[in-house]
């Protein structure tokens, strides 16, 4: 997904940040993968249109906009940091095995029922299930496994 550079100037100033060139890129290969991918995924699509970038500006911008809150940090269970474009209300299936994460399009939560039972001074701002089990790729090569 490419947005006009008005479009992401917009984006970027109602989250205080300037809108530079290179995060405009780095937001929209985030934005246009639809999934939750590791900056190194996301350093490779960025190369693409930017040669000369380095991981370590991808990884610094990519921090910035979970920071200012453009981004969400997926699963701290992974092996690497993973983010997510999607900031609607959603779960996460994390896979135990390859660590895969899909998104549950749901909310579940009570906000109400959940507050009686948050420890005093604790700011509950975005809860988020996790539920752990094995995505159907790594139950099928479980079930192929000579016994």
């Amino acid at each position: 997904m490419r947005l006009t550079h008005k479009q992401f100037r917009e984006i970027a100033w109602n989250h205080g940040l300037a809108a530079t060139h290179q995060r405009q890129v780095v937001y929209e290969a985030v934005i246009a993968s639809h999934g939750h991918r590791s900056p190194e995924d996301i350093y490779a699509s960025v190369r693409k249109r930017i040669p000369h970038i380095s991981l370590a500006t991808v990884y610094n911008n990519i921090r910035l906009f979970v920071d200012r809150g453009l981004l969400r940090e997926v699963t701290p269970h992974a092996a690497t940091l993973r983010v997510d474009g999607n900031l609607k209300p959603h779960h996460h299936l994390v896979c135990s095995r390859c660590k895969a994460v899909q998104d549950v399009e749901a909310d579940f939560i009570d906000f109400k029922r959940l507050a009686p039972h948050i420890p005093d001074g604790f700011d509950l701002t975005r809860p988020v299930v996790e539920v752990f089990g094995l995505c159907r790729q790594c139950r099928t090569k479980t079930a192929r496994k000579p016994k």
